[in-house]
């Protein structure tokens, strides 16, 4: 997958990005289940699955490991020296419920949806959110996508923030094409 390009600041931390696979299994779960993860939900809240088991935190660590058993692109994960500490949901807007309805989109195109960030305490603040948008981008643009999207909020957002912040979408070349619920904003990135 892709690799950090190595712009960061004196002290940030140097984060290398990998696609999560079969491979990559046991360090989601790490990631997932350590001090702070979030092992309550298993980036299971936009995903299909059968609603009488939306309250099992069993059941949605089974489903997003089937489909990653299944070859489903579900995220990528990052690492700092070798340690998982970050994580980004990212994949086909197909493979997600719920996400808004977008007339901004042909049905033709290839949508992929940006829609959960995880970064272990200790690494934040370190400048490792847009280096995630920057190789979920490469990761999504490999695979033949040719929108992307990401549901972000305003920093004074009460909520969502595992979502993102609109500013960073900015920042990567997303541009706002409205807005879902009170506080999410539908953003896109489109070319290559």
């Amino acid at each position: 997958m892709a690799q950090d390009s190595g712009r960061s600041a004196p002290g940030d931390a140097q984060l290398t990005v990998a696609v999560v696979d079969d491979a990559r299994w046991d360090d989601l779960q790490q990631l997932f289940e350590g001090r702070g993860g979030p092992h309550y939900c298993w980036c299971m809240a936009w995903r299909e699955m059968p609603s009488k088991l939306r309250g099992d935190k069993a059941a949605k660590k089974a489903e997003l490991k089937g489909r990653v058993e299944d070859g489903t692109p579900v995220g990528i994960i990052g690492y700092v020296s070798g340690e998982p500490v970050a994580w980004c949901s990212v994949g086909p807007r197909a493979s997600f419920r719920r996400l808004p309805e977008n007339d901004n989109s042909a049905p033709a195109e290839n949508v992929w949806s940006i829609v959960c960030f995880f970064i272990h305490r200790k690494f934040r603040g370190q400048g490792l959110t847009p280096r995630l948008i920057e190789a979920a981008v490469a990761y999504a643009r490999q695979n033949g996508a040719d929108v992307l999207e990401a549901y972000p909020v305003d920093k004074s957002s009460p909520s969502y923030h595992f979502m993102g912040l609109k500013s960073r979408f900015e920042r990567a070349g997303f541009v706002n094409v409205g807005k879902t619920g009170k506080r999410r904003h539908v953003m896109q990135l489109r070319g290559t």
